[in-house]
């Protein structure tokens, strides 16, 4: 269960962090909510992730959910630049992940 809070805490950061892109300073109403209730969940369900996987560990794999998350997003919906060397860069971020998560199993 844990693991199923950390990897939603993880969504809610790629919520909270593409919204920050919208909500111009603060000042768009909807797009507002949608941060602070976006970046409150994902303090919360991280919080209560860390109740059983290790600090270190959670921390890591949460804003690793969040960059390779928001690094995509970015190249799908802002246009972003990419070339072969961030595409490899996103992916060993998610073996980084993935390695913490198989080495946290007891």
């Amino acid at each position: 269960m844990a693991w199923i809070l950390l990897f939603s805490a993880g969504l809610a950061e790629i919520i909270f962090a593409v919204s920050l892109k919208y909500n111009d300073g603060f000042t768009r109403l909807i797009p507002s909510l949608i941060t602070l209730v976006a970046g409150c969940a994902s303090f919360y369900l991280l919080m209560l992730a860390i109740k059983v996987i290790p600090l270190g560990t959670a921390y890591a794999i949460w804003t690793g959910i969040g960059a390779v998350g928001v690094a995509i997003i970015g190249i799908l919906l802002f246009k972003e630049a990419y070339d072969w060397l961030r595409l490899l860069s996103i992916l060993l971020v998610i073996v980084g992940i993935l390695g913490l998560k198989v080495s946290s199993v007891k």
